[in-house]
């Protein structure tokens, strides 16, 4: 066992933020968002999957959340911690039939009209969960350096 003066200590970083809900704030979200998570990541590859993901569940809460309308407000959360990163985006919108978007986005559904979002924070992170009727998302991506220590 190592003296307590040479054990690394595991990240736990907790933020929220808060952004104006239309496209003008996307950009400084998404900065945001990365400028938590980007010193936490194995490499680039852990990264880009992670800010496309995050770029994708920001976009769907300004479009169908606040319908791009500033005066709304878009509510994010990043947590890192030694086995995952999670960020949780919540808008005030209606939401949307879950069960009916993530049929929609199973393997060989045809997604030009929707649904692409939703299909590519599937295939990025390893959990998307929903709350609050869909006006809620979780993503959650396991630390590579994680995974490669189980």
């Amino acid at each position: 066992m190592l003296p307590t003066s040479e054990v690394e200590e595991q990240p736990r970083v907790s933020r929220e933020f808060t952004f104006p809900g239309d496209s003008g704030s996307l950009v400084r979200a998404r900065e945001a968002v990365m400028d938590v998570i980007k010193p936490y990541c194995s490499g680039e590859a852990e990264e880009v999957d992670i800010l496309i993901a995050v770029q994708e569940a920001l976009a769907n809460a300004v479009v169908h959340g606040c319908r791009g309308d500033a005066g709304k407000t878009i509510h994010c959360r990043v947590e890192v911690d030694a086995s995952a990163f999670t960020i949780t985006v919540r808008d005030c919108g209606p939401g949307f039939d879950v069960e009916a978007a993530t049929q929609a986005t199973d393997p060989g559904a045809n997604t030009t009209t929707h649904g692409r979002g939703i299909a590519m924070m599937r295939g990025l992170m390893d959990e998307v969960t929903y709350r609050r009727g869909g006006a809620e998302v979780r993503l959650r991506k396991k630390r590579a350096e994680a995974s490669s220590a189980a």
